[in-house]
């Protein structure tokens, strides 16, 4: 009979009083002196944030061992975990929350398992996938000073006072999935009766710019090319605070469109210990505080004692719950017709 890891976990724990750890764990290689962990994960706050808060003490655990880094935007290590499926140089990927979902279904990546101890804590949105180490939803953002009223609800864009202000995102990207399911989503139409999103967002046109990047749209808000657009509400928010405090981030009454970093074991990985621990660390209180103070990331774990200063810029609780998830199946399977509709009569 083959056990899944899962079962296995499972009839191993049952056994707890009698079989004693050192036995359940035989199966899997225990961390040497020399062995080598690869992580691909982006770089800037959070290639920071985990050097600090998983490496030092994963190092401090496992004297010897050592931690590389692949930096960077999914796109690459996507495409390379791909093309190393059964085989791979990375130990640990981080990919996106639809991303990461399509990777475990095509065997390029693990389910999630309570290997992880702090898997118990997860909220069940961040035990898709992989482990969720981070929510970062994507919402609508502003200039306070441009709008007669506040922005309550998707539909706002429709706002003739934004006519011609728009900064919209590009199609595949996060933003631009989110900006094309929500305008489907509150105008009756849902992922899988996109139509209604595509003429929807044609009416927005024309736009003051297609923007591709963060970065790019902030600069935008800095030198007035636009007034509103839609991005991440965590590094928004902390843009807001450090450059641009004209900027709103909105809370939409249809919710914000959900929207997660995942950290992925993959299949095949020769530091299956090492990779456990690591995504252990990650999701520990120190980790998940670092990220919240530093970049408004919002824990995915239940567990931890968060300043009161911090709970009203983060989703939480029964927020997380709120978030608008999608069927990505259907998106992913979608997106290369999507994406060719979005350059021909969106971008175009």
């Amino acid at each position: 009979m083959t056990l899944s890891r899962r079962t296995f976990g499972k009839l191993v724990l049952g056994a707890g009083a009698v079989a004693p750890f050192g036995f359940v764990r035989t199966a899997i290689a225990q961390p040497k002196a020399g062995d080598e962990l690869v992580v691909g994960i982006w770089g800037g706050a959070q290639e920071r944030i985990v050097k600090e808060f998983v490496e030092k003490p994963l190092l401090a655990k496992y004297p010897g061992v050592k931690v590389s880094y692949v930096l960077g935007g999914t796109t690459e290590r996507r495409a390379r975990a791909y093309q190393e499926r059964g085989r791979p140089s990375f130990d640990v990927l981080y990919l996106n929350i639809f991303e990461s979902r399509q990777a475990v279904k095509d065997g390029v990546t693990q389910a999630p398992t309570d290997a992880v101890p702090q898997f118990a804590n997860l909220y069940d949105l961040a035990k898709l996938g992989g482990y969720g180490v981070a929510f970062n939803p994507v919402t609508i953002i502003y200039d306070k000073r441009k709008a007669s009223k506040p922005v309550t609800s998707w539909k706002d864009i429709w706002n003739p006072e934004w006519k011609g202000r728009i900064a919209w995102p590009v199609y595949p990207g996060a933003q631009g999935t989110a900006g094309l399911l929500m305008a489907a989503k509150v105008w009756g139409g849902s992922e899988k009766a996109i139509d209604i999103g595509f003429e929807k967002v044609k009416e927005l046109k024309p736009f003051a710019a297609i923007q591709g990047s963060q970065d790019q749209v902030f600069q935008m808000f800095d030198q007035g090319v636009c007034d509103l657009s839609i991005e991440f509400g965590s590094f928004s928010r902390k843009y807001a605070e450090t450059r641009n405090p004209n900027l709103e981030i909105a809370a939409p009454v249809e919710g914000q469109a959900a929207a997660m970093n995942v950290a992925c074991i993959t299949v095949g990985t020769k530091n299956q210990k090492l990779a456990e621990e690591w995504v252990n660390l990650h999701l520990s209180e120190p980790c998940m505080l670092a990220y919240a103070n530093e970049i408004y990331y919002a824990p995915t774990v239940k567990n931890l004692n968060i300043p009161a200063e911090l709970k009203s810029k983060l989703v939480l609780g029964e927020d997380v719950g709120r978030m608008v998830d999608f069927d990505w199946d259907h998106v992913i399977k979608s997106q290369p017709a999507w994406t060719s509709r979005f350059n021909r009569e969106i971008a175009g």
